[in-house]
C-alpha cells in the first residue's frame, strides 16, 4: 500500500505480533500533526515512523491496538474522514470506509476522536503502551485520558493502568529487519550511491554548495525516492567541520575538499550515506594525510560489525585508528590510551561511530540494554560514519586548520557477517582522485 513499501501482509504480520503480546493490554500510536511552513501554507506531510510500521498509511492517523476483552478489541485506525471541498484542494482522502476496506482496520473512526476512543479501549485494560509524542502537549492528553479511566478504579478493587512507552514493542521490532524491509534499504541505498556517483563526476569548481544539494536531491527523486531522507548536507572548505551544517550557500572553490551527506527515503526507508571529495582533482598533502586515516579507521569499524559484537566495539575499532592519526597528525599528545582515557579526541571528533539506520535515518532501538552495550543481531542495519574534524584554531598544526571528513556507509549485520549497502560507491583515496581527475580534465 506504501509505494514500492512492503506488502499488506507484511502490516497485517506486525499488528498480529503485537496483538498477541497485548494481554489485557493497549497500544496507542498518536498522529503526527501537519507542520505549517507559514500562515496556511504546509510542508509535505511525513508520516509517524510506527503509524507507517504499522499501516502503510500516509494521511494523517492514528493506530490503536488492543486486546482487553472490551468491545473495540482488534486494530482501530483513526483518519481524517472523507471531506468533498477539502478534496478540490489536496485530493482525495481514503476516508473511514478506505481505513477498513483498503487497510485492513476492524474499525475506523474520525481522527479528532482519537483520544475519546482511547479512552473506551481503557475501560478493561491493565495496562497502556503509548508511542511518546514531540508534543509535549498530545502526551499530556494521554494522561489525562489515564486519569478518566482510572477515576473509580480503586473503589471497585481494580488495580490503576500502568503506563509505559512503547519503545520496548514497536521499537524493538524496527531494529530487526525483515526480509522485505531490507530489499527496500538495499533498493534506498542504490539510488543514493548512484546520485552520489553523478555528482563525484560533476562537481567543478566555482559551483554553489546549494546546487550541489539541490542536484542530490533531484537524482534521488529521479531514481523513485520519495525525496531526501534528511537535510542534505553540501558543506565546503571549513564548513564540513559543522556536523549538522546546512546553509549550503558557500561557493565551492579549488583546494577545498566538499563532505556531501545525503541519503533517499525509498519505499518508506532511509539511507544515509557521506563522501569526502576533492572540489579540484586531488587532494592536498594534508587532506590525505587526515582522510587516509578516516578511511582506515572505517574500514576497521567495518570489520568489527558482525553477530555477537556490540554496538560500542564498532565504535572503539574506528576511534582507536582515529586517534592514531590524530597523534601522528600533531593533533593530539600522548599516548593512544591516554588520549582516549581523558577523551582529548573529542575536539576533533566529537560523535559516535555509528546509529540504527531503518524508517529514520535515526531509528528506533535501544544502544544499550541492562546496562551494557547492545549486542549485534542479523537484521540490524547501521551506519559506520568516522571523521575528523579540525576546528580553524591557533593551537592545531595551520595545514591542517578548517579540514572536515567524514565518510558513512550502511551496514547490514547478516548470519555471516556484514553486507554494506552502500558498497560501490569510490572512497579510497586512489579511486576518488582518479575520478576527479578524469571528471575535471
Amino acid at each position: 500500500m506504501t509505494p514500492n513499501g512492503p506488502s499488506p501482509e507484511v502490516y497485517a504480520r506486525r499488528r498480529r505480533c503485537l496483538l498477541e503480546r497485548l494481554d489485557k493490554a493497549v497500544l496507542f500510536v498518536p498522529a503526527s500533526e501537519e507542520a505549517a511552513y507559514s500562515n496556511d501554507v504546509h510542508y509535505q506531510y511525513r508520516q509517524n515512523s510506527s503509524v507507517r510500521y504499522l499501516t502503510g498509511f500516509e494521511e494523517p492517523a492514528a493506530v490503536i491496538l488492543a486486546r482487553t476483552g472490551g468491545d473495540e478489541d482488534g486494530f482501530i485506525l483513526l483518519v481524517r474522514p472523507r471531506d468533498d471541498e477539502a478534496a478540490v484542494w489536496t485530493g482525495e482522502r481514503v476516508g473511514l470506509e478506505g481505513a477498513v476496506s483498503q487497510y485492513g482496520a476492524d474499525r475506523a473512526f474520525p481522527l479528532d476522536q482519537a483520544f475519546e476512543v482511547l479512552e473506551r479501549c481503557l475501560q478493561k485494560a491493565e495496562r497502556l503502551w503509548y508511542v511518546r509524542h514531540r508534543d509535549g502537549a498530545v502526551n499530556c492528553r494521554i494522561l489525562e485520558a489515564v486519569h478518566r479511566a482510572n477515576a473509580g478504579r480503586q473503589r471497585s478493587g481494580r488495580s490503576r493502568l500502568v503506563v509505559c512507552e512503547a519503545d520496548e514493542l514497536i521499537g524493538e521490532m524496527r531494529l530487526i529487519k525483515e526480509a522485505e524491509e531490507i530489499e527496500i534499504m538495499r533498493a534506498a541505498c542504490r539510488h543514493t550511491v548512484k546520485a552520489h556517483r553523478i555528482l563525484m563526476e560533476e562537481l567543478r569548481p566555482g559551483m554553489k554548495e546549494a546546487w550541489v544539494a539541490a542536484r542530490a536531491e533531484f537524482l534521488l527523486r529521479e531514481a523513485g525516492c520519495a525525496g531526501p531522507a534528511y537535510g542534505t548536507i553540501a558543506a565546503g572548505g571549513t564548513a564540513a567541520t559543522i556536523l549538522h551544517y546546512v546553509r549550503n550557500d558557500r561557493i565551492l572553490r579549488e583546494g577545498e575538499l566538499l563532505l556531501l551527506d545525503a541519503g533517499g527515503e525509498y519505499g518508506g526507508y532511509a539511507a544515509d550515506v557521506t563522501r569526502t571529495i576533492p572540489v579540484g582533482a586531488e587532494f592536498t598533502a594534508a587532506q590525505a594525510e587526515l582522510y587516509d586515516t578516516v578511511v582506515a579507521a572505517q574500514q576497521a569499524a567495518i570489520e568489527a560489525a558482525a553477530p555477537d559484537r556490540t554496538h560500542e566495539s564498532v565504535h572503539q575499532a574506528a576511534l582507536e585508528v582515529l586517534v592514531d592519526g590524530m597523534i601522528a597528525a600533531g593533533l593530539l599528545e600522548g599516548s593512544r590510551a591516554e588520549c582516549i582515557e581523558n577523551e582529548s579526541y573529542k575536539r576533533f571528533y566529537m560523535h559516535g561511530t555509528s546509529h540504527w539506520l531503518g524508517m529514520d535515518v535515526h531509528d528506533a532501538g535501544d544502544y544499550r540494554r541492562d546496562g551494557a552495550s547492545r549486542t549485534l543481531k542479523p537484521g540490524m542495519v547501521l551506519t559506520v560514519e568516522p571523521g575528523i574534524y579540525v576546528p580553524v584554531a591557533d593551537d592545531v598544526p595551520e595545514r591542517l586548520r578548517g579540514i572536515g571528513i567524514r565518510v558513512e556507509d550502511d551496514v547490514l549485520i547478516t548470519a555471516e557477517g556484514r553486507e554494506v549497502l552502500s558498497d560501490g560507491l569510490p572512497k579510497r583515496r586512489e579511486d576518488i582522485e582518479r575520478l576527479r581527475a578524469r571528471a575535471v580534465a
